[in-house]
Formats: C-alpha cells, sequence, structure tokens
C-alpha cells in the first residue's frame, strides 16, 4: 500500500458532514465546518483539517465539551463592533457569522470588528481572512487556543499557538494572505511526526524541565512548544510577545478565557475551552480608490518576486501564494492523506458507525 492515498476533496467534505450531523450538529453549521475543515486540507495545512475532525471535534461533541448547536447570541454591539457568546458551539459557524457581521458593517462604516467568546477551535484562521477578499476588502482573523506554549524563559505553558491572519486584496497578483502560528511550529504538526513515529526538528519545543527536545511525545505530554524564533538568542520573545497580543484581543478584549484559564482538550481531564476569536475588516475606499490601492500592492509584489534571489533558488514567494498553488494541485490531483491518518479515520468511523468508505483515487 502507498505511503499517501489521494481523496477527492468533495468526497471528504461530504463525510465529515455526514459525521456532524449524526454528532446533531444543524446540517448548515455541519456544512460550513465541513468546508474549512476541507479547504485546510486543499491548501496543505493538513494540521487543521480531516485530522482534527475525529480526536478533537468528533470526541468532544460526543462527550458534550462542545455544543452540537453553535449560538451567536450578541453580547453588546455598536455601528463599528460587535461582541458575540458562541454558546460553546463549533468555532467555524461563529468564525463565519461573526466575519459577515464585520463585513457588513465595513461596507457601511469603513472599520468592521468582531469578537467572539465561549467558543472553541475554529480551524485555520486564513478562511476568515479570505473571507474579506470577495468584498475587496482588508480581513483581519485572530484567535486563543489552550496554552501549548511556553513564554521565553519560561518552562510551564501559559499560552496557545495563537494564530493571525491578514489578507489583503490585489489587482492581478495573487492576494497577500498572511496566515501564522505565533509558536515556532503548530501543536498539529507535533501529533502528526507523534503518529508517524518521526523526530521533529530541535528548536520545535520543549521538555518539562525547559530543555530542547525532539520527541513528539515529550513535548505533548510533558513540555511545550517554542515561541516563533525559538530560544531567546533567535529572539523568541517577539513570538512571545505576538501570541500575548492575541491572547488580549481574542481573550480580555472578547471577555473569553485566556492563558492558562483556557481549558484543556486533552489530559488531564478534558474541559470546554472557551476559547475567544478576534475579527476585522478595513474597507479600502474609507482610505483611498480601490485601483489605486490595489495597483500599489501588486507594484510591491513585483518589487519582492523580482528582486535578485540567492544561489540556487529561482523564486521569491509572497504569503498565501505556495497554498494556493496547493489548492489548484489538490482540486486535480485529489487531496494526500498519510496512510496513518486513513487507518486512524476509519477505525474512528467504525467506532462512531460513520464508517470512513471514501474510495481513494486511481
Amino acid at each position: 500500500m502507498p505511503n499517501i492515498l489521494y481523496f477527492r476533496p468533495e468526497d471528504l467534505e461530504q463525510y465529515i458532514v455526514r459525521f456532524l450531523t449524526s454528532c446533531k450538529v444543524p446540517a448548515d453549521q455541519a456544512r460550513t465546518t465541513a468546508e474549512i475543515l476541507t479547504m485546510a486540507d486543499l491548501r496543505g495545512i493538513h494540521t487543521h483539517g480531516i485530522t482534527q475532525l475525529h480526536v478533537y471535534y468528533g470526541d468532544r461533541l460526543r462527550t458534550g465539551l462542545i455544543e452540537p448547536v453553535t449560538k451567536y447570541a450578541v453580547v453588546q454591539e455598536t455601528d463599528n463592533t460587535i461582541c458575540f457568546d458562541a454558546g460553546n458551539g463549533l468555532g467555524q459557524p461563529a468564525g463565519v457569522h461573526a466575519m459577515k457581521a464585520c463585513l457588513q458593517k465595513a461596507a457601511e462604516h469603513t472599520i468592521g470588528v468582531a469578537t467572539v467568546r465561549n467558543s472553541n477551535h475554529f480551524g485555520f484562521a486564513g478562511y476568515y481572512s479570505m473571507m474579506a477578499l470577495e468584498k475587496n476588502m482588508i480581513g483581519v482573523s485572530l484567535t486563543n487556543s489552550q496554552p501549548l506554549m511556553t513564554p521565553t524563559y519560561g518552562r510551564e505553558c501559559i499560552l496557545g499557538t495563537n494564530p493571525i491572519s491578514v489578507a489583503v486584496p490585489t489587482d492581478g497578483k495573487r492576494p497577500f494572505v498572511l496566515d501564522m502560528a505565533t509558536s515556532i511550529v503548530s501543536m498539529g504538526k507535533i501529533r502528526i511526526a507523534e503518529i508517524k513515529g518521526e523526530q521533529v526538528p530541535a528548536g520545535y519545543g520543549v521538555n518539562a524541565q525547559g530543555e530542547i527536545t525532539t520527541d513528539p511525545s515529550t513535548i505533548i505530554n510533558e513540555g511545550g512548544l517554542l515561541p516563533l524564533g525559538g530560544t531567546d538568542i533567535l529572539s523568541g520573545y517577539k513570538g512571545y510577545g505576538l501570541s500575548l497580543l492575541v491572547d488580549i484581543l481574542s481573550g480580555v478584549l472578547a471577555g473569553a478565557r485566556f492563558g492558562t484559564n483556557i481549558g484543556r482538550r486533552i489530559s488531564p481531564v478534558p474541559t470546554p475551552v472557551s476559547v475567544g476569536h478576534f475579527f476585522m475588516a478595513i474597507n479600502i475606499e474609507g482610505f483611498r480608490p480601490l485601483i489605486d490601492f490595489t495597483s500599489d500592492m501588486d507594484a510591491l509584489i513585483g518589487m519582492l518576486v523580482d528582486s535578485p534571489k540567492v544561489e540556487g533558488q529561482d523564486r521569491i514567494f509572497i504569503h498565501g501564494e505556495k497554498e494556493f498553488e496547493k489548492a489548484e494541485e489538490h482540486r486535480r490531483s485529489g487531496v494526500p492523506l498519510p496512510v496513518e491518518v486513513v487507518e486512524k479515520l476509519k477505525a474512528k468511523g467504525q467506532e462512531t458507525k460513520v464508517p470512513f468508505d471514501l474510495t481513494p483515487l486511481g
């Protein structure tokens, strides 16, 4: 059997909908969640794709740690801002609903900002920032997460991987889509390495004493991730600061949990995570004509990609460019899943009586 199996993205999406509706998630919210998980796999962000279906969403839905129906209760609202309470539902439908509210407010008042409290993991942050591209606006998406990262000079996990995503429209070029964790790597990549029985590069994480380790199980169960940059000598305090900023905007400002108050996804005792999200939409027309802005964006991107390359390299990439190209490739050839992931999906499918019976592509 090959190490990688390829599946049609629409088949994966339909399976996710089947599974989520079996967990009593309403069909429309299941479709939204399935689209975001599948989009992650299409763009090559497999840590936030179907691999999370059972080990996070499914297990927590079935044990009551996530409510199957996501609510959109308005806590407070002004012309430019709105705060939602998601009722401990899925983060994906809550995130889409909040970003739509941002876009509507930005269309009317130039800037729209939304926060969400009492929510759960919302998938990959870039999906929500990219929603603004359809309206020729700038989109921003942040979320805090369970504490998996040690602060600089610390050995206890206090902050999450706390991603930042910003999407900016262009004219003829691909849009700029920054989508990054504020840790040096996502915990999902560590878990995939553990599943495959592989070591991780030195500098990804530490053990319980705060010492560098390459063993994924040690990072997951005893230690934690390092902030973006890594150790202090490599400016890891910058990643630490960015993670803290995200926790302030997504947690403290939203009225959500923050730091070590956020519930644990797994051991020692799984609890509701109750994370928060922050979204913003910026209407470019409130500052200058759209075509002038997008033309200048193309010029700036051109300066970068056309600049001299180091020996042996023929391209300079703009953020999001690789993911757009992967999505195009995966739509043609199928979404690649490691055979270990497929076997786990099959085992969980049998256990939950929603069999993963998809046929891989030739």
